[in-house]
């Protein structure tokens, strides 16, 4: 193609340029300060606004796992670390943001060829945004894990810092890669098993015992622990309030066409295998902490005879929190949002991920993903130091191929430089931000001790 053709795109150099440019305006260290605004919301005031429109006898269950601690307080307030961050500096660099890249977002998964992958796996908020939003709130949930775990402050130091700098040098490598090699490029299961062996000297073998385990959690152990057969057919496995089935409560025909309209949303090959499928029980679960009160359902699936089950989630998806900061999204089913930004931050995602819109007045939007495909997650709660210090690598290395697939890795990492400036920065943040989630987990506490806020403890 002559010169005079050819696509005007930003070279290499500019777009490094982009990033030193950014710097300038918003240097590294402007990231280290946070203080509350004089007009900062009331952080139970946002969270009731989110109640409005969830199942109202699943609200007091959700107040009762924030309740817990101060990290899974921060897990179920993403709205209010979004106001929050809504006022810190920015570099003007945008990704594919999670929104809610807290630890216990990160886990195992499969790919459709069957390796077992680390990513990040929840994406309920995700919205294009900057990339340092994302950095904070995993580096806050790293110092919040820490301080739960009753570890050092250094120790917590350590281990904050070890998330940020992991993000920082990752990106540095993936600016270097061609387009394509940042887009194959995964974090796998033996990729975990060197990085402790290469940080620790030790054999990894407790961390090789979690991957076995992660991969016997399939749709059949899934299956055997959710099901059970009645009058001769398998039927969800009531357990209340946390699973009820609810086939009775919906009629057939709106089922047929909700599972139709998520059937449409499938790529060609991958509607054929699931048109092999029939629905034939329904329930409703509880799951996370954030997500408690939106609609959730298990659907169970027969394929060739009652011996070839498929178990799938449906889960309700509303505006991001983010949105109210950053704009509307541009998908006007949120389904479709949450499955949009998926597929464009995981390495590789879960081959059933599609959306509908519901019936009824309220047309609430949902996505549908398999429930359970060598799904494995952290305990982040009975972490030793040097355990989180290495899950949190872990973490920041898989959210830097995220963004690095999503937004500008050149300007990114342009921006972030060699040195530890803004890792630095953004653990200072953390320190000062996870004291207001430990302020404001204990301003819930006291509403709920007063009788102000209905919480339902032990579920």
């Amino acid at each position: 193609m002559p010169d005079r053709e050819r696509p005007q795109r930003p070279s290499v150099e500019e777009r490094r340029r982009l990033g030193r440019e950014a710097r300038k305006r918003v240097p590294r260290g402007s990231h280290e300060g946070w203080r509350p605004d004089a007009r900062r919301a009331d952080p139970l005031v946002l969270l009731a606004a989110q109640d409005m429109s969830r199942i109202a006898d699943l609200v007091p269950v959700r107040y009762g796992r924030m309740a817990v601690s101060p990290f899974t307080f921060y897990r179920g307030s993403s709205a209010v670390m979004a106001a929050d961050l809504a006022g810190t500096p920015v570099s003007g660099i945008d990704v594919q943001l999670c929104g809610d890249a807290h630890l216990s977002n990160f886990g195992l998964y499969a790919s459709p060829e069957r390796t077992l992958l680390f990513d990040v796996n929840d994406f309920d908020e995700t919205l294009p945004g900057p990339f340092e939003w994302d950095v904070k709130r995993l580096a806050a949930s790293v110092t919040i894990a820490g301080r739960g775990n009753g570890f050092a402050a250094d120790a917590t130091r350590d281990a904050t810092l070890a998330a940020v700098r992991s993000y920082r040098e990752h990106m540095l490598a993936y600016a270097e890669l061609r387009d394509l090699e940042v887009w194959y490029s995964k974090v796998a299961a033996d990729d975990l098993l060197a990085l402790v062996e290469k940080t620790t000297g030790v054999s990894a073998a407790k961390t090789a015992k979690g991957l076995a385990k992660a991969r016997g959690r399939d749709n059949l152990q899934a299956f055997a622990k959710l099901t059970e057969v009645v009058d001769g057919v398998h039927r969800i496995r009531e357990d209340p309030p946390l699973l009820i089935r609810v086939v009775d409560q919906i009629d057939n025909q709106v089922a047929r066409h909700a599972f139709a309209h998520y059937i449409h949303t499938l790529e060609d090959d991958r509607r054929v295998l699931m048109e092999r499928y029939t629905p034939v029980d329904i329930g409703r679960k509880v799951v996370g902490v954030g997500s408690v009160g939106t609609m959730c359902l298990v659907v169970l699936l027969e394929g060739r005879d009652d011996d070839d089950p498929l178990l799938l989630q449906v889960k309700e998806a509303g505006h991001s929190v983010l949105e109210a900061y950053l704009g509307p999204s541009r998908y006007t089913n949120h389904g479709h949002r949450v499955v949009a930004g998926q597929r464009l931050m995981q390495a590789y995602s879960d081959i059933f991920l599609g959306w509908m819109r519901g019936a009824g007045a309220e047309h609430r939007h949902f996505y549908w993903r398999q429930l359970r495909d060598m799904k494995g997650s952290a305990a982040i709660e009975r972490m030793k130091p040097q355990r989180l210090l290495l899950y949190a690598e872990a973490c920041g290395w898989a959210l830097a191929r995220a963004h690095a697939r999503s937004g500008d890795r050149i300007a990114i990492a342009a921006y972030l430089g060699l040195g530890d400036r803004f890792d630095r920065a953004v653990a200072d943040f953390a320190a000062v931000y996870a004291d207001q989630a430990e302020r404001d987990h204990e301003r819930l506490a006291r509403a709920i001790a007063k009788g102000e806020i209905a919480a339902q403890a032990g579920l």
